[in-house]
């Protein structure tokens, strides 16, 4: 199949942030794209935003207006998300407007096909704080190229592999809101405390140690690669709520350097991703920008993880930021937490684990789904659907 250099099918070009400190270019009515936009954009299009600039604005970053059907791509953070424009937006430099000049290309088949390059786009993103793409590179991508009615045929199965895979996605959100509420329903907002709940320090309602990783440097290839699972701050924001994977893993000179944590520990960041948690599934060890929390009588785990994600917006936007954002084991250990029975607290966390359990079944299906996409994109852009 023949390759083509995705600047010769599409119109490229990033966009602009107006100067911050004009009021004439901000609060309009132009809708205005960051990262957290796209992001944001859960069903793959990006209709408003955030934040808006007003046509004075606009021309301040030479009216740089991407229109209906431009695919938005970014360049930094979380490079390689994408969303596709309806109507007008305009975006930040950080993220590149793509918009098919031929009719060659079908935009559907791109989208996917930029989806099925995360791999590569992940291992060539440069920066030590944030990693990002030039709009050169992107320039050079070379995109397979088959007939048009084969690219519109392509799209349409991985559209539908995509639509079952995001309705189960969707059933796991509307669980999580559910048991948002049911918290709510039994004990109140734990930041007001309407109940009158005893308060108490987290301290006191258990054991909070941070992880160990004492060898430098960190990533020495002679404590890597055993048997001991090794959990990072990504793989506790990525757990929606319980650890099952894992991508590292310590050698016996690794384990012995660090602590291994049991089964059960809730596991909280406080770097980078500030106040995420996640519980282990299995016995691993974690470095010291995770900690780990253990419960005595007072307390179960599950109301203390879904007590901190009420707090957890707030305890991020007060960490202060050097390379990265992070708080101190003393502000965990010091957070007042109300105290219902233990009696409650155990209800709670029955009902939370019958919802877990209904969610795995769920969740086969989900990882079933999520093959078969990954797997339909391969065989897609190899030539093989």
């Amino acid at each position: 199949m023949r390759k083509v250099v995705l600047s010769e099918l599409c119109s490229i070009q990033s966009g602009g942030t107006p100067s911050r400190g004009n009021e004439a270019y901000w609060a309009g009515s132009i809708p205005w794209a960051k990262i957290s936009d796209l992001e944001a954009a859960g069903d793959g299009y990006i209709k408003d935003t955030e934040e808006h600039i007003t046509e004075e604005g606009l021309k301040a970053i030479r009216g740089r207006l991407f229109d209906n059907g431009t695919l938005l791509f970014a360049m930094y953070g979380s490079v390689g998300k994408t969303a596709i424009v309806k109507g007008e937006v305009s975006t930040n430099q950080a993220i590149l407007g793509i918009k098919p000049i031929t009719k060659q290309l079908d935009l559907g088949y791109l989208r996917y096909w930029l989806r099925s390059q995360q791999y590569i786009f992940d291992r060539d993103a440069k920066g030590v704080t944030q990693k990002n793409l030039s709009a050169g590179y992107v320039r050079g991508l070379k995109i397979p190229l088959p007939p048009l009615s084969e690219q519109k045929r392509i799209a349409t199965i991985l559209d539908k592999a995509n639509a079952i895979r995001r309705k189960r996605q969707q059933a796991t959100q509307l669980a999580e809101e559910f048991l948002r509420a049911v918290f709510l329903d039994m004990f109140g907002d734990p930041v007001t405390n309407p109940k009158g709940w005893e308060i108490a320090k987290l301290s006191d309602v258990g054991t909070l140690d941070r992880g160990k990783s004492k060898h430098r440097p960190r990533n020495d290839p002679a404590l890597l690669g055993g048997d001991y699972p090794l959990i990072q701050t990504g793989d506790v924001a990525n757990s929606k709520g319980y650890i099952k994977k894992y991508k590292s893993t310590y050698s016996e000179l690794g384990l012995e350097q660090s602590r291994l944590w049991p089964a059960g520990t809730l596991c909280i960041t406080i770097a980078a991703n500030i106040a995420k948690t996640g519980v282990l599934t299995f016995d691993a060890c974690f470095p010291d920008s995770v900690v780990g929390f253990t419960p005595n009588h007072k307390a179960t785990v599950e109301y203390v993880q879904h007590w901190l994600g009420f707090l957890q917006k707030t305890l991020e936007a007060s960490a202060p930021e050097s390379a990265q954002k992070n708080i101190n084991l003393a502000i965990l250990r010091n957070l007042d937490i109300p105290l219902p029975e233990i009696e409650k607290q155990r209800a709670f966390s029955e009902l939370v684990e019958r919802t877990i359990r209904l969610l795995e079944k769920s969740t086969v299906f989900i990882s079933d789904n999520e093959y078969l996409f990954l797997s339909s994109s391969q065989k897609a852009f190899s030539g093989s659907l």
